[in-house]
């Protein structure tokens, strides 16, 4: 495990996988990502010819070129024609020749002080390749971490200027890797709002497949994240490896089939409205990127990302805690309420059982509708009639938790903050705004914005007993423009990134108790940065159960379930206008943190009483869906009119299967579980039954439902001693 130096070959070596890297003539080569090696004999080297009139640094090799070799990071001007991961204006021109210098094994991992990073290092070790270019008087360190209890590595890189003068720095990608020329597919996470995550699945063919956002946040279409497996890989079997980037940003990651066949990959923060002016003495260092192998399959791939990412990003205090069952107002009342209509919904969710009451929009300045208030974050005391605190008392003398909505990167320009500070919205001086929603985006990247927020929202945390945060960001960035000059402008959006994590760092360091929701129009920001702090996310504003299936499919990719808020909502649904059985509402988003947003006041009898039940049942079976570890059984985007679930958690097995549309004369499916013990016996808890695991996973379970749409079961094996 960990970080070996033999001559001049680098082994970063994690629980199954390894990155080697080969020092030769001051360039570092790639020999291998994938499969763990111990020990390695130059067994893939690059065949070293002439090939199609290549560029070569020295006029006495021509079979030696940069746009041949496998490389670990590209640069521009040198002969390597494919997409460079770094290109810096020093000069006149923007050609660099980094010569590898020196390397160092640090223990542990590494902490990036202004952007998120993996914790939890204390069994790691980090490498450090330093290269220099000495004409131009920089500095590059690469960065890789080993984690002994996971398959990803994580990277990054430091550019430091040893000049008297300043660069530019026009692209940094936070990780690149060559590998050999193969039938590879791509898997990425597309959509758009109220349908993120979806996967989608290319062959890679000559040329560049890329996705990206520039809205100023990861969005809604894309995930800064891509997969890149084996053409005949599939959830069981063949080799995968997934790139994903810790930022919230703008960003890009791409696949380049080179005119020979090889294969490049390379993340990081998106060129477009992208410049970093670097200061002589200075240093700019990259987000961090991850890098996780499996050589079993899709399944595998994702049991290791979840892993890590609940092990080495979200934070300590709520990686592995339970999360509470919540109720929203937001669909029960929008902007009108009552402390009445409020403490009635509260009474309701007292009496089934939930755990969690949120106060959505509409509590603070003169907000009664979505014109106006944004940045006025105080109390409506008429509106609440007494105020927030005693609504508070009152909420958790019902034994219910607290929890509160905000949306503190926006400015309303019908605001007491707008027409105290108007320069404080991201802007083009002289040029009209442009809106969304109503709203303009607070500039982040201003350090009296940072500071004001801060301190508005200490306050806010530290007067109120607050349990839960739902963090939320309705729109995307337009007209930057605040910087003095076009480079500053260029600068703004990372800007706009470092405050905002400077922001969250420092809420959720003095109120660790508090548990934040990330939410941008619902999954528009549903990335690692903000997991980083926020340990759960809004998958999606749309809270349809069949919608949700293939968001919530997606999602489970990358992602582990703790991070998923999954809520239950009323019929018809709000987005789709579908009625679905109760049963299935609570059945697809009991597959994640279950929650509901609707009018419990307005239930029968009988409504109320199988909420109850399916509260009492998930408080259950809540650590295997938290804690368990998930596989995918059927997939509800490959044209399947069904979908299936199965979560392992120490003695417990929880299936759901959903069939979407009611089907004339078809056999019923028959449903195989996986990754049970063959010889162990599990009991079927709503009939008694008793099955092997043997006969569970090869032979399977007849999924009997009775005609009609949305319908679904769950099921619910507990292991017989």
């Amino acid at each position: 495990m960990g970080i070996k130096i033999e001559n001049n070959l680098f082994y970063i070596n994690s629980k199954e996988s390894s990155l080697i890297i080969e020092e030769r003539g001051g360039y570092l080569l790639l020999k291998h990502l994938g499969r763990k090696i111990g020990s390695y004999h130059f067994s893939n080297t690059v065949c070293e010819r002439d090939h199609a009139f290549s560029g070569n640094p020295t006029p006495d090799n021509r079979a030696f070129s940069l746009d041949t070799q496998r490389q670990i990071f590209g640069q521009h001007g040198l002969g390597d024609f494919r997409q460079p991961s770094i290109q810096i204006q020093n000069g006149n021109n923007a050609v660099t020749d980094f010569r590898f210098a020196e390397s160092r094994i640090i223990k542990g991992g590494f902490e990036l002080e202004d952007l998120p990073s993996p914790h939890s290092t204390e069994d790691a070790e980090t490498l450090a390749l330093v290269l220099e270019d000495s004409f131009a008087q920089l500095r590059l360190t690469l960065y890789f971490t080993a984690f002994e209890d996971s398959s990803t590595i994580a990277s990054y890189s430091s550019l430091e200027n040893l000049g008297g003068q300043s660069v530019v720095l026009h692209r940094d990608l936070s990780f690149m890797a060559d590998l050999p020329a193969g039938d590879y597919d791509v898997l990425t996470l597309q959509g758009s709002y109220a349908r993120e995550k979806t996967v989608r699945r290319h062959r890679v063919e000559q040329g560049i497949f890329k996705v990206s956002s520039n809205r100023g946040a990861s969005g809604h279409a894309q995930t800064p994240a891509l997969i890149l497996c084996d053409a005949e890989t599939t959830e069981n079997a063949g080799q995968a490896w997934a790139v994903q980037l810790l930022y919230s940003g703008n960003f890009q990651a791409w696949v380049q089939e080179s005119q020979l066949g090889e294969v490049r990959i390379g993340l990081g923060i998106n060129d477009e409205n992208f410049a970093w002016e670097l200061p002589a003495g200075q240093t700019f260092s990259t987000p961090a990127a991850l890098v996780t192998y499996s050589d079993q399959g899709l399944t595998k791939l994702s049991q290791e990302s979840q892993y890590f990412i609940q092990h080495h990003i979200l934070p300590k205090r709520f990686a592995r805690k339970e999360r509470p069952i919540l109720i929203n107002n937001w669909e029960a009342t929008y902007f009108d309420f009552t402390r009445e209509k409020l403490l009635d919904l509260a009474e309701e969710a007292r009496q089934v059982g939930l755990e969690l009451f949120v106060l959505d929009d509409g509590w603070f300045g003169n907000r009664f509708d979505d014109n106006r208030a944004l940045g006025d974050w105080f109390v409506n005391e008429k509106k609440l009639e007494g105020g927030l605190e005693t609504l508070i008392a009152d909420i958790h003398a019902k034994g219910l938790k607290f929890g509160l909505w905000l949306e503190p990167e926006m400015i309303s320009v019908e605001s007491q903050l707008y027409k105290a500070h108007p320069d404080w919205a991201i802007q083009v001086p002289g040029r009209d705004h442009t809106y969304s929603r109503n709203q303009l985006v607070l500039d982040y990247a201003n350090p009296q914005v940072v500071e004001h927020i801060q301190q508005v929202l200490d306050h806010l945390l530290s007067r109120y007993d607050i349990d839960y945060i739902k963090w939320d960001m309705n729109r995307n960035i337009t007209k930057l423009g605040n910087g003095a000059s076009y480079l500053e402008t260029q600068m703004q959006s990372h800007k706009y990134i470092l405050g905002l994590y400077q922001v969250i760092r420092y809420l959720t360091e003095h109120h660790p108790d508090i548990l934040f929701e990330s939410c941008s129009g619902g999954g528009g920001r549903n990335d690692l940065g903000m997991m980083r702090y926020f340990p759960q996310v809004w998958a999606s504003d749309n809270s349809d159960a069949i919608a949700r299936l293939p968001i919530q499919y997606g999602s489970s990719y990358l992602y582990p379930t703790i991070s998923m808020g999954a809520h239950v909502s009323a019929v018809p649904n709000h987005q789709m206008n579908r009625i679905t059985p109760l049963a299935t509402r609570g059945h697809v988003a009991m597959m994640g943190n279950l929650g509901y947003e609707l009018d419990l006041t307005s239930l029968s009898p009988e409504e109320k009483e199988q909420i109850a039940q399916q509260i009492a049942f998930y408080k259950k079976i809540r650590p295997i869906v938290q804690l368990g570890q998930q596989y995918r059984l059927i997939n509800p985007e490959s044209g399947s009119n069904e979908a299936a679930v199965q979560f392992n958690y120490e003695e417990q097995v929880l299936v759901t299967y959903v069939r979407i549309l009611s089907v004339f004369e078809v056999m019923e499916r028959t449903l195989k579980l996986k990754g049970l013990e063959e010889d162990a016996f599990y009991e079927l808890q709503e009939t008694g039954a008793v099955y092997s695991g043997a006969e569970l996973m090869y032979a399977g379970l007849t999924m009997a439902l009775p005609e009609g749409d949305y319908l679904s079961r769950q099921l619910h094996f507990i292991r017989k001693s």
